[in-house]
Protein backbone atom coordinates (compact mmCIF):
# COMPACT_ATOMS: atom_id res chain seq x y z
CA UNK A 1 0.00 0.00 0.00
CA UNK A 2 1.41 3.09 -1.28
CA UNK A 3 1.60 6.39 1.63
CA UNK A 4 1.29 9.27 0.87
CA UNK A 5 3.86 11.94 2.29
CA UNK A 6 3.72 14.51 4.95
CA UNK A 7 4.34 18.03 3.67
CA UNK A 8 7.72 19.21 5.13
CA UNK A 9 6.07 21.90 7.54
CA UNK A 10 3.88 19.15 9.35
CA UNK A 11 3.92 18.93 12.91
CA UNK A 12 5.36 16.13 14.20
CA UNK A 13 2.78 13.54 15.94
CA UNK A 14 3.02 13.83 19.49
CA UNK A 15 5.22 11.64 21.33
CA UNK A 16 3.49 9.05 24.25
CA UNK A 17 5.66 8.30 26.74
CA UNK A 18 6.22 4.78 28.89
CA UNK A 19 6.21 6.51 32.06
CA UNK A 20 9.32 5.11 33.16
CA UNK A 21 11.74 7.65 34.90
CA UNK A 22 15.43 7.24 34.75
CA UNK A 23 15.45 6.77 38.44
CA UNK A 24 12.95 3.89 38.74
CA UNK A 25 15.31 2.45 35.49
CA UNK A 26 18.32 2.68 37.40
CA UNK A 27 16.67 0.87 40.79
CA UNK A 28 15.68 -1.85 38.31
CA UNK A 29 19.28 -2.13 36.37
CA UNK A 30 21.20 -2.30 39.58
CA UNK A 31 18.94 -5.25 40.92
CA UNK A 32 18.82 -7.15 37.48
CA UNK A 33 22.98 -6.71 37.85
CA UNK A 34 23.32 -7.79 41.71
CA UNK A 35 21.11 -11.11 40.76
CA UNK A 36 23.03 -11.90 36.68
CA UNK A 37 24.85 -14.80 38.49
CA UNK A 38 25.47 -18.13 36.54
CA UNK A 39 26.58 -17.40 33.22
CA UNK A 40 24.74 -15.84 30.15
CA UNK A 41 21.86 -18.54 30.24
CA UNK A 42 21.09 -17.63 33.75
CA UNK A 43 21.39 -13.70 33.67
CA UNK A 44 19.03 -13.88 30.46
CA UNK A 45 16.75 -15.37 32.39
CA UNK A 46 17.10 -13.41 35.53
CA UNK A 47 16.36 -10.53 32.48
CA UNK A 48 13.50 -12.37 31.46
CA UNK A 49 12.02 -12.62 34.87
CA UNK A 50 12.54 -9.18 35.93
CA UNK A 51 11.64 -7.23 32.71
CA UNK A 52 9.13 -9.57 31.21
CA UNK A 53 7.52 -11.25 33.84
CA UNK A 54 7.35 -9.00 36.40
CA UNK A 55 7.86 -5.61 35.28
CA UNK A 56 6.19 -5.94 31.99
CA UNK A 57 8.29 -3.06 30.45
CA UNK A 58 9.19 -5.54 27.21
CA UNK A 59 7.31 -7.72 25.48
CA UNK A 60 8.29 -11.67 25.14
CA UNK A 61 8.36 -11.33 21.50
CA UNK A 62 10.57 -8.38 21.51
CA UNK A 63 12.96 -9.55 24.24
CA UNK A 64 13.62 -12.59 22.05
CA UNK A 65 14.14 -10.40 18.83
CA UNK A 66 16.58 -8.13 20.77
CA UNK A 67 17.89 -11.50 21.98
CA UNK A 68 18.64 -12.85 18.57
CA UNK A 69 19.96 -9.68 17.51
CA UNK A 70 22.79 -9.50 20.11
CA UNK A 71 23.68 -13.46 19.77
CA UNK A 72 24.80 -12.65 16.04
CA UNK A 73 27.29 -10.24 17.78
CA UNK A 74 30.60 -10.99 19.30
CA UNK A 75 30.88 -10.60 23.21
CA UNK A 76 28.89 -11.72 25.49
CA UNK A 77 25.14 -11.35 24.57
CA UNK A 78 23.62 -10.80 28.51
CA UNK A 79 25.41 -7.71 28.55
CA UNK A 80 24.58 -6.44 25.35
CA UNK A 81 20.41 -7.24 25.42
CA UNK A 82 20.87 -5.58 28.88
CA UNK A 83 22.43 -2.16 26.61
CA UNK A 84 19.86 -3.07 24.19
CA UNK A 85 16.69 -2.95 26.05
CA UNK A 86 18.06 -0.02 27.79
CA UNK A 87 18.77 1.86 24.68
CA UNK A 88 14.88 1.00 23.56
CA UNK A 89 13.32 2.53 26.57
CA UNK A 90 15.36 5.72 27.59
CA UNK A 91 17.94 5.99 24.04
CA UNK A 92 21.63 6.15 24.51
CA UNK A 93 21.50 7.60 28.31
CA UNK A 94 19.36 4.28 29.52
CA UNK A 95 21.82 1.80 26.71
CA UNK A 96 24.83 3.12 28.61
CA UNK A 97 23.11 2.87 32.46
CA UNK A 98 22.14 -1.10 31.74
CA UNK A 99 24.93 -1.96 30.31
CA UNK A 100 27.32 -0.13 32.91
CA UNK A 101 25.43 -1.40 35.71
CA UNK A 102 25.22 -4.78 34.42
CA UNK A 103 29.86 -5.18 34.57
CA UNK A 104 29.82 -2.50 37.24
CA UNK A 105 29.49 -5.34 40.18
CA UNK A 106 31.49 -7.94 38.52
CA UNK A 107 33.88 -5.51 37.91
CA UNK A 108 34.91 -4.47 42.06
CA UNK A 109 34.04 -7.71 42.97
CA UNK A 110 36.91 -9.67 40.30
CA UNK A 111 39.47 -6.87 41.03
CA UNK A 112 39.24 -7.51 44.87
CA UNK A 113 39.42 -10.88 44.38
CA UNK A 114 42.68 -10.73 42.37
CA UNK A 115 43.90 -8.60 44.68
CA UNK A 116 43.24 -11.46 47.56
CA UNK A 117 44.49 -13.98 45.14
CA UNK A 118 47.86 -12.49 44.48
CA UNK A 119 48.60 -10.88 47.45
CA UNK A 120 47.53 -14.31 49.83
CA UNK A 121 48.08 -17.18 47.38
CA UNK A 122 50.15 -18.97 49.25
CA UNK A 123 47.56 -18.89 52.42
CA UNK A 124 45.81 -22.03 52.97
CA UNK A 125 42.67 -20.76 52.54
CA UNK A 126 42.59 -19.23 49.72
CA UNK A 127 44.42 -22.47 47.75
CA UNK A 128 41.48 -24.91 49.69
CA UNK A 129 38.62 -22.20 48.73
CA UNK A 130 39.83 -22.54 44.63
CA UNK A 131 40.81 -26.44 45.14
CA UNK A 132 36.98 -26.95 45.47
CA UNK A 133 36.10 -24.72 43.03
CA UNK A 134 38.18 -25.99 40.21
CA UNK A 135 36.02 -29.12 39.42
CA UNK A 136 32.77 -27.81 39.80
CA UNK A 137 33.90 -24.81 37.07
CA UNK A 138 34.29 -28.07 35.37
CA UNK A 139 30.87 -29.40 35.91
CA UNK A 140 29.66 -26.10 34.99
CA UNK A 141 30.93 -26.20 31.50
CA UNK A 142 30.00 -29.60 30.83
CA UNK A 143 26.38 -28.21 31.41
CA UNK A 144 27.11 -25.54 29.13
CA UNK A 145 28.19 -27.78 26.57
CA UNK A 146 25.21 -30.04 26.97
CA UNK A 147 22.74 -27.37 27.53
CA UNK A 148 23.92 -25.58 23.81
CA UNK A 149 24.14 -28.66 22.12
CA UNK A 150 20.44 -29.59 23.00
CA UNK A 151 19.76 -26.58 21.53
CA UNK A 152 21.58 -26.49 18.63
CA UNK A 153 22.65 -30.21 17.46
CA UNK A 154 19.63 -31.45 15.30
CA UNK A 155 20.36 -32.89 12.97
CA UNK A 156 23.69 -35.08 11.30
CA UNK A 157 24.72 -31.52 9.47
CA UNK A 158 24.96 -29.49 12.82
CA UNK A 159 26.66 -32.90 14.39
CA UNK A 160 29.37 -33.13 11.44
CA UNK A 161 29.78 -28.93 12.06
CA UNK A 162 30.35 -29.29 16.06
CA UNK A 163 32.59 -32.48 15.57
CA UNK A 164 34.57 -30.49 12.81
CA UNK A 165 34.58 -27.64 14.93
CA UNK A 166 36.23 -29.71 17.87
CA UNK A 167 38.67 -31.59 15.57
CA UNK A 168 39.90 -28.18 14.08
CA UNK A 169 40.65 -26.78 17.41
CA UNK A 170 41.88 -29.76 19.24
CA UNK A 171 43.90 -31.83 17.20
CA UNK A 172 45.37 -29.11 14.74
CA UNK A 173 45.26 -26.13 16.51
CA UNK A 174 43.11 -23.93 13.96
CA UNK A 175 42.68 -20.45 15.46
CA UNK A 176 38.82 -19.94 17.20
CA UNK A 177 38.04 -17.16 14.69
CA UNK A 178 38.83 -19.34 11.47
CA UNK A 179 36.59 -21.62 12.60
CA UNK A 180 33.96 -19.17 13.51
CA UNK A 181 34.22 -17.65 10.29
CA UNK A 182 34.03 -21.26 8.21
CA UNK A 183 30.92 -21.66 10.47
CA UNK A 184 29.27 -18.74 9.15
CA UNK A 185 30.13 -19.28 5.55
CA UNK A 186 28.63 -22.62 5.14
CA UNK A 187 25.72 -21.72 7.31
CA UNK A 188 24.77 -18.66 4.72
CA UNK A 189 25.45 -21.57 1.72
CA UNK A 190 23.23 -23.92 3.67
CA UNK A 191 20.59 -21.18 4.37
CA UNK A 192 20.44 -20.65 0.42
CA UNK A 193 20.46 -24.23 -0.64
CA UNK A 194 19.21 -26.16 2.24
CA UNK A 195 17.29 -23.94 4.99
CA UNK A 196 14.92 -26.72 6.19
CA UNK A 197 18.26 -28.48 7.36
CA UNK A 198 20.50 -25.41 8.87
CA UNK A 199 17.67 -22.89 10.51
CA UNK A 200 17.67 -25.03 13.59
CA UNK A 201 17.87 -22.12 16.34
CA UNK A 202 15.23 -20.66 16.92
CA UNK A 203 13.36 -18.63 19.95
CA UNK A 204 10.47 -20.10 21.63
CA UNK A 205 6.76 -18.93 20.71
CA UNK A 206 6.28 -15.58 22.10
CA UNK A 207 3.60 -15.67 24.99
CA UNK A 208 0.69 -13.41 25.36
CA UNK A 209 -2.18 -12.89 28.12
CA UNK A 210 -3.53 -10.12 27.38
CA UNK A 211 -2.15 -7.78 29.80
CA UNK A 212 -0.23 -4.31 28.44
CA UNK A 213 3.35 -4.33 28.10
CA UNK A 214 5.24 -0.68 27.95
CA UNK A 215 6.87 -1.63 24.78
CA UNK A 216 3.72 -1.45 22.40
CA UNK A 217 4.70 2.35 22.80
CA UNK A 218 7.62 1.38 21.18
CA UNK A 219 6.77 0.65 18.16
CA UNK A 220 5.26 4.15 17.49
CA UNK A 221 7.33 5.63 14.04
CA UNK A 222 7.40 9.09 16.69
CA UNK A 223 10.17 7.32 18.68
CA UNK A 224 13.09 9.42 16.73
CA UNK A 225 16.02 7.76 18.31
CA UNK A 226 14.75 4.00 16.71
CA UNK A 227 15.50 5.22 13.01
CA UNK A 228 18.11 4.98 11.02
CA UNK A 229 19.85 7.58 9.86
CA UNK A 230 23.67 8.23 8.19
CA UNK A 231 24.25 11.08 10.31
CA UNK A 232 23.36 8.63 13.55
CA UNK A 233 25.45 6.07 12.06
CA UNK A 234 28.80 8.12 11.33
CA UNK A 235 28.39 10.59 15.22
CA UNK A 236 28.16 6.72 16.59
CA UNK A 237 30.81 4.85 14.62
CA UNK A 238 33.45 8.29 15.21
CA UNK A 239 32.72 8.86 19.23
CA UNK A 240 32.89 4.85 19.62
CA UNK A 241 36.08 4.22 17.79
CA UNK A 242 37.53 6.93 19.56
CA UNK A 243 36.57 5.71 23.23
CA UNK A 244 37.70 2.28 21.83
CA UNK A 245 41.14 3.45 20.25
CA UNK A 246 41.76 7.04 22.08
CA UNK A 247 43.39 4.97 25.16
CA UNK A 248 44.46 1.74 23.68
CA UNK A 249 46.94 4.53 21.62
CA UNK A 250 48.00 6.62 24.69
CA UNK A 251 49.30 3.10 26.36
CA UNK A 252 51.12 2.40 23.10
CA UNK A 253 52.63 5.86 23.22
CA UNK A 254 53.85 5.83 26.73
CA UNK A 255 54.75 2.30 27.69
CA UNK A 256 55.63 0.89 24.01
CA UNK A 257 54.30 -1.75 21.65
CA UNK A 258 56.76 -4.44 23.23
CA UNK A 259 54.94 -3.96 27.13
CA UNK A 260 52.31 -6.54 28.74
CA UNK A 261 49.84 -3.46 28.72
CA UNK A 262 49.84 -2.86 24.28
CA UNK A 263 49.92 -6.61 24.49
CA UNK A 264 46.67 -6.81 26.60
CA UNK A 265 45.19 -4.11 25.06
CA UNK A 266 46.22 -5.17 21.89
CA UNK A 267 44.95 -8.69 22.22
CA UNK A 268 41.23 -7.56 24.06
CA UNK A 269 40.61 -5.45 21.55
CA UNK A 270 40.80 -8.10 18.99
CA UNK A 271 39.06 -10.72 20.77
CA UNK A 272 36.08 -8.43 20.91
CA UNK A 273 35.65 -8.38 17.21
CA UNK A 274 35.81 -12.12 16.57
CA UNK A 275 34.49 -13.75 19.84
CA UNK A 276 31.37 -14.58 18.56
CA UNK A 277 29.56 -17.79 20.07
CA UNK A 278 29.06 -16.91 24.08
CA UNK A 279 31.25 -16.69 26.90
CA UNK A 280 31.98 -20.21 26.76
CA UNK A 281 33.49 -20.47 23.00
CA UNK A 282 35.47 -16.66 24.24
CA UNK A 283 37.16 -18.79 26.80
CA UNK A 284 38.47 -21.62 24.39
CA UNK A 285 40.01 -18.85 22.44
CA UNK A 286 41.50 -16.57 25.62
CA UNK A 287 42.88 -20.18 27.00
CA UNK A 288 44.47 -20.70 23.85
CA UNK A 289 46.24 -17.33 23.32
CA UNK A 290 46.68 -16.22 27.47
CA UNK A 291 48.04 -19.64 28.60
CA UNK A 292 50.40 -20.79 26.03
CA UNK A 293 50.72 -18.27 23.59
CA UNK A 294 51.36 -14.91 25.82
CA UNK A 295 52.20 -17.08 29.35
CA UNK A 296 50.29 -14.50 31.29
CA UNK A 297 49.15 -16.79 33.62
CA UNK A 298 49.24 -20.84 34.25
CA UNK A 299 46.36 -23.48 33.00
CA UNK A 300 45.91 -23.69 36.96
CA UNK A 301 45.23 -20.14 37.32
CA UNK A 302 42.82 -19.92 34.14
CA UNK A 303 40.52 -22.14 36.24
CA UNK A 304 40.62 -20.18 39.31
CA UNK A 305 40.57 -16.72 37.31
CA UNK A 306 36.95 -18.58 35.84
CA UNK A 307 35.98 -19.75 39.43
CA UNK A 308 35.88 -16.21 40.61
CA UNK A 309 33.77 -15.15 37.33
CA UNK A 310 31.12 -17.96 37.97
CA UNK A 311 30.83 -17.12 41.63
CA UNK A 312 30.19 -13.15 40.92
CA UNK A 313 27.38 -11.01 39.32
CA UNK A 314 27.89 -9.84 36.07
CA UNK A 315 29.18 -11.21 32.88
CA UNK A 316 31.02 -14.63 32.61
CA UNK A 317 33.65 -12.72 30.38
CA UNK A 318 34.66 -10.90 32.92
CA UNK A 319 37.34 -13.43 34.10
CA UNK A 320 39.50 -10.95 31.11
CA UNK A 321 39.68 -8.59 33.75
CA UNK A 322 41.60 -11.08 35.70
CA UNK A 323 43.78 -12.68 32.76
CA UNK A 324 44.90 -8.96 32.29
CA UNK A 325 45.80 -8.46 35.88
CA UNK A 326 48.00 -11.43 36.42
CA UNK A 327 49.58 -10.55 33.22
CA UNK A 328 50.84 -7.39 34.03
CA UNK A 329 51.18 -8.55 37.79
CA UNK A 330 53.71 -10.70 36.43
CA UNK A 331 55.43 -7.64 34.12
CA UNK A 332 55.01 -4.72 36.10
CA UNK A 333 58.05 -2.98 34.77
CA UNK A 334 58.40 0.33 36.75
CA UNK A 335 55.50 0.00 38.66
CA UNK A 336 54.46 -2.02 42.01
CA UNK A 337 52.88 -5.48 40.87
CA UNK A 338 49.56 -4.39 42.44
CA UNK A 339 49.20 -1.14 40.93
CA UNK A 340 50.04 -2.17 37.43
CA UNK A 341 47.95 -5.60 37.41
CA UNK A 342 45.08 -2.80 38.40
CA UNK A 343 45.73 -0.97 35.46
CA UNK A 344 45.89 -3.60 33.19
CA UNK A 345 42.24 -4.92 34.95
CA UNK A 346 40.99 -1.49 34.06
CA UNK A 347 41.97 -1.38 30.60
CA UNK A 348 41.37 -5.08 29.30
CA UNK A 349 38.15 -4.16 30.78
CA UNK A 350 36.97 -1.13 28.54
CA UNK A 351 38.67 -2.36 25.58
CA UNK A 352 36.49 -5.32 25.85
CA UNK A 353 32.90 -3.59 27.08
CA UNK A 354 33.55 -0.24 25.04
CA UNK A 355 32.80 -2.33 21.68
CA UNK A 356 29.91 -4.05 23.35
CA UNK A 357 28.13 -0.52 23.57
CA UNK A 358 29.29 0.26 20.09
CA UNK A 359 28.20 -2.58 18.65
CA UNK A 360 24.75 -2.06 20.01
CA UNK A 361 24.30 1.33 19.39
CA UNK A 362 24.89 1.31 15.27
CA UNK A 363 23.05 -1.55 15.01
CA UNK A 364 20.24 -2.00 17.35
CA UNK A 365 18.10 1.04 14.96
CA UNK A 366 18.44 -1.65 11.78
CA UNK A 367 17.85 -4.97 13.94
CA UNK A 368 14.58 -4.70 12.33
CA UNK A 369 15.71 -5.30 9.01
CA UNK A 370 17.05 -8.81 10.39
CA UNK A 371 13.95 -10.05 12.02
CA UNK A 372 13.08 -12.81 9.70
CA UNK A 373 16.27 -13.10 7.78
CA UNK A 374 16.66 -16.61 6.46
CA UNK A 375 20.32 -16.51 6.09
CA UNK A 376 21.43 -14.97 9.30
CA UNK A 377 19.32 -17.62 10.80
CA UNK A 378 20.55 -20.21 9.40
CA UNK A 379 24.18 -18.66 9.53
CA UNK A 380 23.48 -18.28 13.72
CA UNK A 381 22.55 -21.97 13.93
CA UNK A 382 25.93 -23.03 12.10
CA UNK A 383 27.43 -21.06 14.29
CA UNK A 384 25.99 -22.28 17.46
CA UNK A 385 26.95 -25.55 15.86
CA UNK A 386 30.33 -25.37 15.76
CA UNK A 387 30.53 -23.42 18.89
CA UNK A 388 29.70 -26.84 20.95
CA UNK A 389 32.43 -28.01 19.68
CA UNK A 390 34.91 -26.05 20.84
CA UNK A 391 33.16 -26.19 23.88
CA UNK A 392 33.74 -29.44 23.95
CA UNK A 393 37.50 -28.59 23.60
CA UNK A 394 37.32 -26.60 26.12
CA UNK A 395 35.82 -29.26 28.64
CA UNK A 396 38.55 -31.18 27.87
CA UNK A 397 41.52 -28.91 28.78
CA UNK A 398 39.76 -27.68 31.68
CA UNK A 399 39.40 -31.58 32.72
CA UNK A 400 43.16 -32.44 31.73
CA UNK A 401 44.14 -29.14 33.70
CA UNK A 402 41.91 -29.66 36.40
CA UNK A 403 42.54 -33.84 37.14
CA UNK A 404 46.14 -34.02 36.50
CA UNK A 405 49.25 -32.23 38.23
CA UNK A 406 51.37 -32.95 35.47
CA UNK A 407 50.54 -32.23 31.64
CA UNK A 408 53.22 -32.35 29.27
CA UNK A 409 52.42 -31.75 25.37
CA UNK A 410 52.70 -33.99 22.16
CA UNK A 411 53.51 -33.36 19.08
CA UNK A 412 53.06 -35.17 16.08
CA UNK A 413 53.53 -33.29 12.72
CA UNK A 414 50.54 -30.70 13.13
CA UNK A 415 48.68 -32.17 15.55
CA UNK A 416 49.32 -30.60 19.23
CA UNK A 417 47.77 -32.78 22.10
CA UNK A 418 47.64 -32.56 26.07
CA UNK A 419 49.72 -35.44 27.65
CA UNK A 420 48.36 -36.09 30.97
CA UNK A 421 50.66 -38.09 33.51
CA UNK A 422 48.61 -40.57 34.85
CA UNK A 423 50.17 -41.07 38.58
CA UNK A 424 49.08 -37.41 39.06
CA UNK A 425 45.72 -37.83 38.91
CA UNK A 426 44.24 -36.50 41.73
CA UNK A 427 41.02 -38.31 43.12
CA UNK A 428 39.05 -35.93 45.16
CA UNK A 429 38.97 -33.64 42.38
CA UNK A 430 38.00 -36.50 39.83
CA UNK A 431 35.14 -36.84 42.64
CA UNK A 432 34.06 -33.62 43.22
CA UNK A 433 33.89 -33.39 39.16
CA UNK A 434 31.64 -35.94 38.54
CA UNK A 435 29.41 -35.45 41.80
CA UNK A 436 29.01 -31.89 40.38
CA UNK A 437 28.19 -32.74 36.72
CA UNK A 438 25.87 -35.84 38.43
CA UNK A 439 24.19 -32.89 40.21
CA UNK A 440 24.02 -30.83 37.73
CA UNK A 441 22.70 -32.62 34.50
CA UNK A 442 20.98 -35.41 36.68
CA UNK A 443 19.47 -33.70 39.18
CA UNK A 444 19.22 -30.31 37.97
CA UNK A 445 20.81 -28.35 40.73
CA UNK A 446 21.54 -25.05 40.09
CA UNK A 447 25.09 -23.61 39.53
CA UNK A 448 24.93 -21.13 42.89
CA UNK A 449 24.54 -24.14 45.01
CA UNK A 450 26.98 -26.91 43.09
CA UNK A 451 29.75 -24.12 43.35
CA UNK A 452 29.33 -23.09 47.01
CA UNK A 453 28.59 -27.40 47.79
CA UNK A 454 31.98 -27.84 45.86
CA UNK A 455 33.82 -25.13 47.66
CA UNK A 456 32.87 -26.62 51.26
CA UNK A 457 34.02 -29.79 50.56
CA UNK A 458 36.88 -28.71 48.42
CA UNK A 459 38.06 -27.25 51.66
CA UNK A 460 37.02 -30.10 53.95
CA UNK A 461 39.29 -32.25 51.86
CA UNK A 462 42.09 -30.31 51.60
CA UNK A 463 42.54 -29.76 55.11
CA UNK A 464 42.39 -33.64 55.80
CA UNK A 465 44.57 -34.42 53.26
Amino acid sequence: MSQVAEPDNAAPAPRKDHGISMREAFRVWSRVALNSFGGPAGQIAVMHRILVEEKRWISESRFLHALNYCMLLPGPEAQQLATYIGWLMHRTKGGLMAGTLFVLPGFVAILALSLLYTGFHDASFVQALFYGLKPAVLAVVVEAMQRIGKRALRNLAMYVLAGAAFVGIFLFGVPFPAIIGGAFLIGVLGGRFWPEVFAVVRGPAAKTDGKPVLDALLDEDTLTHTQPSWRRFFTVSVTFLLLWFGPLGIVLSACGQDSVYAEVGLYFSKAAVVTFGGAYAVLAYMAQEAVHTYHWLKPGEMLDGLGMAETTPGPLIQVVQFVGFMGAYRDPGALHPMLAGTLAAVLTTWVTFVPCFFWIFLGAPYVEALRGNRHLACALSAITASVVGVILNLALWFAIHTLFATVDEWTCGPLHLPAPDWSTLNPVTLVLAVAAMVAMLRFHVGMGKTLLACAVLGMLAYAFR
